[in-house]
């Protein structure tokens, strides 16, 4: 009977089990995880967990029960230490070994550590763990100084104000959120900084930071200094890929795969999610996603490879990422930045709701950024999943979506 082991049990690995059994695959499967506790979603740990919102089962991915009836073994709190390509054995911390006929590699990626140091009450979220000490030092209060004003930086930010606590974000960018979004675009986010009331430090770099929790000194690069008690350090993270570093596949800030998320000379090996770096067949391009949704779709896409290997699906995805900051949700559909053309169209509400729309090089939309507007986000989506269309026809049409004529407006 074939064997199939999944290493990792975030949502790229939970989800590639569950699709396997979804697929009818009826041989073994077995899901690793490095964490002691049953798998969990991450989205909701800047969130509804810092918050207090959100109970621990809301955030199950599958519980044991679950695992029993799909007839998934689950093998918790154990790290994996090295694949055995040739000898098709995944090895344990402890001395383990796990055999396979195909792999899934989903170990995905962990925060990128603070580089001054990690004193008490200086913190990195990427799991349920760094989520609890976080929140128990915010309810103790006090200012809190956020390093790196990207997505998880700026739910933090949002989760610290809501709870009350007088918050400032550092960032060297002069403009926040410009690794994602065109600088034009990141200036209509800064608004919303200033309009909730957080300071910021944007154009200015950390060069340390001392004490510990309840006095901490942030040390900037223009000579000032910020007092905090508490600090969050969000500034990237990190394929977990150093365990296939002897595994002699070929690993580049993630395990690169072909276009079927297969490793590159390996075709028994598979990743999906933050540690999967694959060969996009439409950008021509290899690309590592940090984002749930990817995670989510080149699960199935990996299922139904290991399932029907004669019948191989090319995974190319729309790029599709989220954040809730304050009362704004962004959501982000295929390409946007860099020095795409874009526009504005205001929404319902021009104050808080707006979508901006990106055209490549011969003007058709190839990219979108929504706020706070669902039928827009719906409207931009089906067309980037199916026919083209130019931006000017795109504007009009997502425009008479608020019974308007078509109105434009540049970023200021």
């Amino acid at each position: 009977m074939s064997r199939v082991v999944v290493v990792g049990s975030s949502v790229g690995g939970v989800r590639t089990a569950l699709s396997l059994r979804a697929s009818g695959f009826d041989g073994d499967v077995v899901l690793v995880g490095e964490e002691a506790v049953l798998p969990y979603d991450k989205p909701p740990l800047s969130k509804g967990v810092l918050s207090g919102n959100s109970p621990a089962a809301r955030m199950s991915l599958l519980t044991e029960e679950d695992a029993r009836e799909a007839g998934i073994e689950l093998v918790l709190g154990k790290c994996a230490v090295h694949l055995d390509v040739p000898g098709r054995e995944v090895a344990l911390a402890g001395g383990d070994r796990l055999s396979f006929d195909d792999v899934v590699v989903a170990t995905g990626a962990r925060a990128r550590p603070s580089p001054w140091g990690q004193p008490e009450g200086v913190h990195v979220l990427r799991s349920l763990a760094d989520a609890a000490g976080l929140r128990a030092d915010l309810l103790r209060g006090g200012h809190v100084v956020i390093v790196g004003g990207g997505f998880i930086g700026a739910e933090v930010a949002s989760t610290a104000h809501a709870l009350g606590l007088p918050v400032t974000v550092v960032d060297p960018q002069e403009i926040p959120l410009s690794r994602v979004l065109n600088p034009e675009v990141g200036r209509l986010f800064t608004g919303l900084y200033e309009q909730k009331g957080i300071s910021t430090r944007f154009g200015v770099s950390v060069e340390g930071i001392d004490g510990s929790r309840g006095a901490l000194r942030i040390r900037l690069s223009d000579g000032t200094d910020l007092d905090a008690a508490i600090v969050v350090v969000g500034i990237g993270a990190i394929p977990n890929d150093g365990w296939l570093a002897s595994s002699g596949l070929r690993v580049e800030d993630g395990l690169v795969c072909d276009e079927f998320s297969r490793a590159v000379g390996a075709p028994r090996v598979h990743a999906v999610g933050d540690v999967a770096r694959w060969f996009h067949p439409v950008q021509r391009t290899y690309i590592r996603a940090e984002h749930w949704t990817n995670a989510v779709k080149q699960a199935g896409c990996v299922a139904h490879n290991i399932i029907h290997s004669d019948q191989l699906r090319a995974y190319s995805p729309l790029e599709y990422v989220w954040s809730d900051q304050f009362d704004w949700k962004i959501q982000i559909a295929g390409r946007t930045g860099g020095a795409l053309e874009h526009c504005v169209v205001d929404g319902p509400e021009p104050d808080r709701s707006f979508a901006v729309l990106y055209g490549d090089a011969e003007g058709r939309l190839c990219g979108v950024v929504v706020v706070n507007w669902a039928r827009a986000l719906v409207e931009c989506r089906r067309t980037l999943s199916g026919d083209s269309a130019s931006v000017a026809a795109m504007r009009e049409r997502v425009a008479s979506l608020v019974n308007k004529p078509s109105s434009q407006r540049q970023p200021t």
